[in-house]
């Protein structure tokens, strides 16, 4: 019987060179074989390997059993500026229950999944998600958890990384600790920090232009505001401790970054490849 090893992929051929289009599928996403890799190994042209990985025909996720109880990770992430993923992620199972590709988020898209995997049975008991107004306290009897590492995002994009001001600087090391405290304290630290610095947020500045006056530290008060209106979901993890609820998205963030490393091999792929590609990671 005649062997041939692939020099590329280290795949050991018998009697013929040639592998099943599903096979050769495999070779591309997981072994992150390019058309010029494959067509060497397959002894073809490039234009025969595309064809070939063209006419593979991904399963849907549409038949898999989502019933029993789901704690639901949902966010988005963007390979381009429209071209959006949002996934909507089971906590306890690991696994990802359903994606809708969207040029930007809305509330209403976020709504409908979770609507869309209770019709199929899935019994949601908590939610978590990121801050965008909507979403936090948009679901009736499902306890809802904001993403602290979102939350402390959004600080950091009021204050910056680096603030100038010594009450932006405080803040900054105060939210640092809401990822790795309990709602008592961060409380209570929040309390204290805007009891310091309350008359410095009052303070105004005078536009001659508009002559009008505006709050002098904006920004920093913003940053303020946020973290106040989301308290209430910031630590729904700790009210519903026997869930096992995170408090963070991270399991679908990991999901996020092992999908762009993958399709980083693939540059250039256009949009219907490289959502074929996606549809295979995330539903494997």
């Amino acid at each position: 019987m005649q062997r041939y090893r692939c020099k590329n992929c280290g795949y050991v051929y018998q009697n013929k060179r040639r592998v099943s289009d599903d096979k050769l599928w495999q070779k591309y996403v997981y072994g992150k074989q390019t058309y010029n890799q494959l067509a060497e190994c397959e002894g073809q042209s490039r234009s025969t390997i595309q064809r070939r990985l063209d006419s593979v025909m991904i399963k849907s996720n549409d038949q898999q059993d989502i019933s029993g109880k789901a704690i639901i990770l949902m966010d988005t992430t963007y390979f381009r500026r429209t071209f959006g993923l949002m996934i909507w992620r089971d906590w306890i199972s690991k696994k990802n229950l359903l994606r809708k590709y969207v040029e930007y988020e809305t509330i209403e898209a976020y709504k409908n999944g979770i609507k869309h995997l209770q019709r199929l049975g899935c019994q949601i008991v908590g939610i978590v998600c990121d801050g965008r107004r909507g979403l936090l306290g948009g679901f009736p009897g499902i306890p809802t958890q904001m993403c602290q590492f979102h939350q402390v995002q959004i600080v950091t994009r009021y204050i910056t990384s680096r603030p100038k001001l010594e009450a932006g600087k405080e803040l900054k090391e105060l939210v640092k600790k809401l990822v790795q405290t309990d709602k008592a304290s961060f409380t209570a630290w929040l309390n204290r920090w805007y009891d310091k610095w309350s008359i410095f947020l009052r303070e105004k500045s005078f536009n001659p232009l508009t002559e009008k006056s505006i709050y002098t530290h904006r920004r920093l008060r913003s940053a303020y505001q946020s973290l106040r209106r989301n308290l209430p979901y910031l630590f729904t993890y700790e009210e519903y401790f026997d869930l096992g609820i995170p408090n963070t998205t991270n399991g679908l963030e990991g999901t996020f970054a092992d999908l762009k490393n993958k399709l980083r091999v693939h540059n250039g792929l256009n949009q219907k490849r490289k959502m074929k590609m996606i549809d295979t990671l995330i539903f494997d």
